[in-house]
């Protein structure tokens, strides 16, 4: 439904550091897909090759969030129920990091929006649980999923148990295999979680017998779960990533972020968001490209990918499969082709060979810029801004900082840069521990 947007705030909360609290909870979603020059290239039938219907959709996701992934409208409202469970974290807080400024020696003034502080520990659960809602009031018992890292598995676990839905996951094995503590997570919420590739379905028995020491990637554990909801009548799949209804979820937290900054009277010069399937980076930068298409703003938003899987600034921009077998439509979008199996690199989150669609239409439009960063700086910078600001970031968010500091330390002037904090990193110390 288009709905007019209340911009009408009371003023806001602030303590000398510059932590901001808005006033209340984003009542709509932002999509860029109304203020896009042009619109997005549709999904593909992966048989026909023609455009998907709704009805292509329907054995995966209930009606509601096939509506919002083909949806143009710029306002979306959200259901009172999601809003309500949002408040549990939301508003997230926006933090000026004084003390990394003053050890970097910079003129520029450094934000950053900080989603750690969701009960999973990441910006995850902005999707997770509207996803769990629609599927729940359609009359869904069981949502699969894949997951890389474990923050998406651990937020659509969360989101099922407080909406009574069953949980499966696929887990990325070199994940599974590394970092326990989210699978726990998982399971604590009440879902259960495989490794991936699997002997549970007929795409994980065929990926293993390619390759019986696969370490696993994003696109074979998508196959696993979407085989096993599409021969499931009473279950459904959910992606936390990659598909236009996930980004659109995600946008409270630049319309947070870009509230909050109205509020200290600041405008965001630059804004950095680490960059894997694309949902943390369009939640944060796309109401920041809508204000830029709309009203002449000028901010410069920066995807920082890993190096160990650049779709963006090495992948082609052409149709693949969002997964490794085949199963999914076809989707336009930057890709390093759905047979690549990234190195087990410690941001698991980013481990996926192609780019949301969204996101790769408005880097070929040139709205955005990338960039590639080695996982070396990444926890250089990680650790840098964990000990001038006390918290550990997640091994995907510190992609962002590595791109921040780098912008930061070459400032010459009072610029604003705005850096999208994803996660927390307490569950991620091992990784942090081999680099130390």
């Amino acid at each position: 439904m288009t709905t007019s947007h209340d911009t009408t705030r009371p003023a806001p909360l602030t303590d000398p550091v510059g932590t901001v609290v808005p006033s209340a909870v984003p009542t709509h979603w932002y999509n860029l897909a109304a203020d896009l020059p042009e619109p997005c290239p549709p999904a593909l039938h992966p048989g026909t090759r023609e455009p998907l219907t709704p009805d292509d959709l329907a054995p995966l996701f209930p009606m509601a969030l096939i509506a919002q992934e083909v949806s143009t409208e710029r306002w979306i409202e959200i259901p009172q129920t999601v809003r309500e469970i949002y408040a549990l974290w939301r508003p997230a807080p926006l933090l000026r990091a004084r003390r990394l400024e003053r050890a970097l020696g910079t003129p520029a003034k450094i934000y950053y929006k900080y989603e750690g502080g969701s009960p999973a520990g990441s910006h995850k659960p902005n999707t997770a649980v509207a996803q769990a809602y629609y599927n729940a009031i359609e009359g869904t018992t069981r949502l699969t999923t894949e997951t890389g890292a474990g923050q998406w598995g651990a937020s659509l676990s969360m989101a099922c148990a407080l909406l009574g839905l069953g949980c499966e996951v696929w887990q990325v094995r070199a994940s599974y295999d590394g970092k326990p503590y989210r699978r726990m997570q998982m399971e604590t919420y009440g879902a259960t979680c495989h490794p991936s590739p699997s002997d549970l379905t007929a795409a994980g028995r065929a990926m293993l017998a390619a390759d019986p020491h696969t370490t696993g990637s994003l696109g074979m554990a998508i196959s696993e779960a979407v085989e096993v909801a599409a021969n499931d009548p009473k279950a459904h799949y959910a992606l936390g990533s990659v598909l236009n209804h996930v980004l659109l979820h995600q946008s409270v937290i630049g319309q947070e972020a870009l509230a909050q900054l109205d509020e200290l009277g600041e405008t965001a010069d630059v804004v950095f968001g680490c960059a894997g399937g694309g949902s943390n980076l369009a939640g944060l930068s796309f109401p920041f490209l809508g204000r830029n298409l709309r009203d002449g703003a000028t901010t410069r938003v920066v995807a920082c990918e890993p190096a160990a899987c650049p779709s963006m600034t090495q992948g082609e921009y052409r149709y693949d499969f969002g997964d490794v077998a085949g199963l999914t439509p076809l989707l336009k979008m930057h890709t390093l082709g759905k047979d690549f199996v990234p190195p087990p690199i410690h941001a698991g989150g980013l481990r996926y060979h192609g780019m949301a669609p969204m996101v790769s239409h408005a880097y070929a439009l040139g709205l955005m810029d990338a960039i590639a960063v080695e996982q070396d700086a990444a926890f250089a910078a990680g650790i840098e801004f964990a000990r001038a600001e006390g918290i550990i970031p997640a091994p995907e968010s510190t992609h962002a900082l590595a791109g921040a500091l780098a912008h930061a330390r070459a400032a010459t002037t009072d610029e604003t840069i705005l850096v999208g904090l994803s996660g927390n990193g307490v569950l991620d110390l091992p990784a942090y521990h081999d680099y130390v």
